[in-house]
């Protein structure tokens, strides 16, 4: 489970000495106010912790590097309530290593205007305070997020929301470790990458582990753990009588629990959060991990096929960005296209690895020859996602940059039953149409695996994007492809 209250953004107001004690009280009080009320906002995921007002380069300076090395802390919001003089900034955000979103407002939403005196303007400066501030920040080329409106503004706090949720992924990949269990799967491009330029971009590890040391935990499963998960199985799933206890396929779903348990235990005992692994590379195993990719997906760890570690990071992030909203986050393939010119869609889908967290209702436990791999009939949930907005995002490796491809897509309820296709099945139109997405897509170089987010927008994982140091690129309802391909231009001349 992931509990991102647990995470918190430090809320670090900016002033002066020069106005006087008196309004530097009010300064605070405004302040704990302001970063109370975020805190409490429904729609706020993470702990907002207030911090004493900074008024000098030492207080900024300690402030922000106490932020660097607080374990919880994931970001900072900072605010100019009065001005304050922005070279008292340069050696606190010199330092500053976590991600900064600047809060554009004031503590009054409106003008008093029968009132309003030299006092009240002299307090309430954040109009050119965070000018000041903000000059500071473009001066020393720092990425930030901008949110300007009244603190109680639902659209800064909607605002606010997404960037915390991206800087929570952003942090959850800090130290991070993904198992490769084999290598990528021979000759495939998209799916390879550089892992050294990875760790040192992302902060993430990948390395390799041999199957025949998974095989070994798997194969000393206890009889009890095996027999609890079965009983798990047989409660949440569709099952025919033949795949239950007693049954004649049961074996089959006995060793898919037995690979589970092994799986479990190996990523916990190794600190993992996500692995990837291959069906070239399966000596040893009765069977391709089907359903124990999927659940382990669903309870948070990151995945792909194929050694696709880029992928396997990116779902954990986004499961990470998505945790407690409704709707899930899985590992998906744009496996085949439906090209009727009134109706064209994409039928997404993997071998077996799509985690139920996306199902339309209860998913089915069944078995089935697969096909490929060369091992026994896996056991697999199979279900069918549900309509509505979505999005594909691919993590790319361009050689000179890493790259974040994003498409906004609207699923549509599967209405056939596709008895021959027994694996999770997801229907949904690219935006702003079949041609122009797909093409887009193909365009900017986005790989055949994604991570597709039902609860999750652009706006999460271009906020994701900025702080990790990604090329962004969004396909959406407003993509004109000429335009796009511009963009590609631009961007390696950007890059370049």
């Amino acid at each position: 489970m992931i509990n991102l209250k647990n995470l918190e953004v430090w809320f670090i107001t900016g002033s002066q000495n020069l106005y006087g004690e008196e309004t530097l009280r009010q300064v605070a009080l405004h302040a704990e106010e302001v970063a109370k009320s975020i805190n409490n906002a429904k729609q706020i995921p993470v702990t907002v912790v207030y911090k004493p007002i900074v008024k000098s380069t030492e207080e900024i300076f300690d402030t922000l590097q106490q932020a660097n090395v607080a374990k919880n802390c994931i970001g900072v919001i900072t605010w100019m309530h009065t001005f304050s003089p922005a070279k008292m900034w340069i050696r606190g955000l010199s330092i500053l290593q976590k991600p900064l979103l600047h809060l554009h407002t004031q503590f009054n939403r409106d003008i008093p205007w029968n009132s309003i005196d030299m006092d009240f303007m002299n307090l309430n400066q954040s109009a050119h305070g965070d000018r000041e501030f903000g000059f500071m920040v473009t001066r020393m080329r720092k990425d930030r997020k901008v949110v300007v409106g009244h603190w109680q503004d639902e659209e800064v706090l909607d605002q606010i929301n997404t960037w915390t949720r991206a800087a929570a992924g952003w942090n959850d990949w800090q130290g991070a470790k993904f198992a490769r269990f084999g290598d990528n799967m021979r000759f495939v491009a998209v799916t390879d990458g550089d892992k050294v330029e990875a760790e040192l971009k992302f902060g993430f590890s990948v390395n390799t582990y041999g199957i025949g040391d998974l095989v070994e935990i798997i194969n000393s499963s206890s009889d009890e753990a095996v027999k609890q998960l079965l009983d798990e199985y047989e409660e949440n799933y569709n099952m025919s009588a033949d795949l239950r206890r007693g049954g004649a396929k049961h074996q089959s779903v006995h060793d898919a629990a037995k690979i589970e348990v092994g799986l479990r235990k190996f990523l916990i005992n190794g600190g993992f959060k996500g692995f990837s692994d291959t069906f070239e590379d399966l000596h040893g195993m009765i069977q391709l991990p089907g359903i124990a990719a999927q659940r382990l997906m669903a309870e948070g760890f990151g995945f792909a096929g194929e050694g696709d570690w880029k992928t396997a990071a990116l779902v954990r992030a986004c499961k990470v960005m998505g945790a407690g909203l409704p709707g899930g986050n899985a590992f998906m393939e744009d496996y085949t296209y439906h090209f009727d010119p009134q109706n064209s869609m994409v039928l997404g889908s993997h071998m077996l690895e799509v985690d139920a967290s996306l199902a339309s209702g209860k998913a089915s436990l069944e078995v089935h020859p697969l096909g490929i791999g060369g091992k026994a009939d896996p056991a697999r949930l199979v279900f069918n996602v549900a309509g509505g907005n979505a999005l594909n995002a691919s993590l790319v490796d361009m050689g000179n940059r890493f790259r974040l491809i994003v498409n906004e897509v609207e699923a549509v309820e599967v209405e056939n039953d596709l008895p021959n296709l027994p694996v999770a099945r997801v229907l949904w139109k690219p935006l702003p149409d079949m041609k122009t997405g797909c093409a887009a897509w193909i365009y900017a170089g986005g790989a055949h695996h994604t991570a597709y987010s039902q609860n999750l927008t652009s706006a999460h994982l271009l906020d994701f994007a900025n702080i990790a140091g990604l090329e962004f690129l969004n396909i959406g309802a407003d993509t004109k492809l000429d335009q796009f391909r511009n963009e590609l231009h631009w961007n390696e001349v950007y890059y370049k």
